[in-house]
């Protein structure tokens, strides 16, 4: 005949112990999902070749839980920030590339949005001086709803390679 092992748990508690079990479980599994905030990560900024001239940042944008618009990116070192899009020549003769300005960009939920050298990327003005390769610039990010993500740009100069 065989023994049954005794439970860990007494009789008439295994509903409750279970429910407590279930619902730790379910909390941890809470701590991994997507964040409620937009979020930016791998932020980096490409001093111009020319001083005076405007730098171009780069980064990756992580939408939350709900759909967002961004529509401003600012710095404390720098007079203003634009958003822009790279535009591509039509492929003929004397075509050239260019960039248009953008208003603002949706971010839905959970998309992952890159601005990387050739397609989006903020248009960076009037650098302070104490900027040089290596120093970090802090970006505020601000959404339409009124949330805000910040990130901090690592900084390289013009024909540096990108740091990501």
């Amino acid at each position: 005949m065989i023994t049954p092992l005794p439970s860990a748990f007494p009789t008439g508690r295994r509903p409750a112990r279970a429910a407590a079990v279930l619902l730790a479980m379910l909390m941890l599994a809470g701590c991994h999902a997507r964040s409620a905030e937009p979020k930016v990560a791998h932020a980096w900024v490409r001093l111009p070749a020319i001083a005076g001239q405007p730098a171009a940042a780069y980064f990756t944008i992580i939408g939350g839980r709900s759909d967002e618009r961004l529509i401003q990116v600012e710095s404390a070192v720098a007079q203003r920030v634009e958003l822009h899009e790279s535009m591509g020549g039509s492929g003929g003769m004397g075509s050239m590339a260019g960039m248009k300005p953008l208003d603002g960009l949706d971010v839905p939920a959970g998309a992952t949005i890159v601005f990387a050298p050739g397609g989006k990327h903020a248009m960076v003005y009037g650098v302070e001086k104490v900027v040089t390769p290596g120093t970090a610039i802090p970006l505020r990010f601000g959404f339409a709803s009124g949330k805000t993500a910040e990130a901090e740009a690592k900084t390289v100069a013009a024909g540096d390679d990108a740091p990501y």
